[in-house]
């Protein structure tokens, strides 16, 4: 049982295992799924003031809390009982692109220079992490949900906002993987 649980599963049961989370969440408890909430209902909870977008009962949306402490605890086991011990396999077209921006640490999803203490403090870094972070939080607070608050719940409950802000996603994740990052990967201050 626990090598099948090693193997990479298809992505149609694992897209199949997400998508039945929101109809339990509806059918349970009328709650609904998204991610990037709980970064406000943080702040509401552990910083108090007089911010209007902060004052509301978050203690209502607790639950929430055990959620992401729950997908937080299943990536530690996975993480240290589940990981397969091969190394990843990067196709040889991408491996010679990504060498072509000096990253030749292909054996990690992380590679050492982009994701490390060093390469926080380079031009590369800076944009990736910290502007890149930025944009996320911004694009998630402007679009009115992150990804999984839009193309999971959102689609599913058929609504409008959602569908556009899921296009939207995937416009810019397109954008940005073939013309932005090619850009900034180039940087080497």
């Amino acid at each position: 049982m626990i090598e099948m649980l090693k193997q990479p599963w298809p992505w149609y049961v694992a897209g199949a295992i997400i998508g039945l989370i929101v109809p339990a969440l509806l059918l349970l408890g009328n709650k609904h799924f998204g991610i990037s909430a709980n970064l406000r209902h943080a702040c509401a909870a552990c910083f108090p003031s007089n911010i209007k977008f902060f004052k509301y009962d978050w203690k209502k949306e607790i639950w929430n809390f055990f959620f992401v402490g729950g997908i937080f605890a299943g990536a530690i086991i996975a993480a240290q009982l589940l990981a397969n011990p091969d190394p990843v396999v990067v196709h040889p077209e991408l491996a010679a692109e990504l060498k072509s921006y000096g990253i030749t640490d292909n054996s990690n999803l992380l590679p050492a220079e982009l994701f490390s203490l060093q390469s926080l403090f380079s031009i590369r870094g800076l944009i990736m992490l910290v502007g890149g972070g930025f944009l996320v939080g911004f694009g998630a607070r402007y679009a009115g949900g992150c990804t999984s608050g839009h193309a999971i719940m959102g689609l599913s409950d058929l609504q409008w906002p959602s569908l556009v802000a899921t296009i939207m996603f995937m416009v810019g994740g397109f954008a940005m993987a073939n013309f932005i990052l090619p850009s900034i990967l180039k940087l080497t201050i």
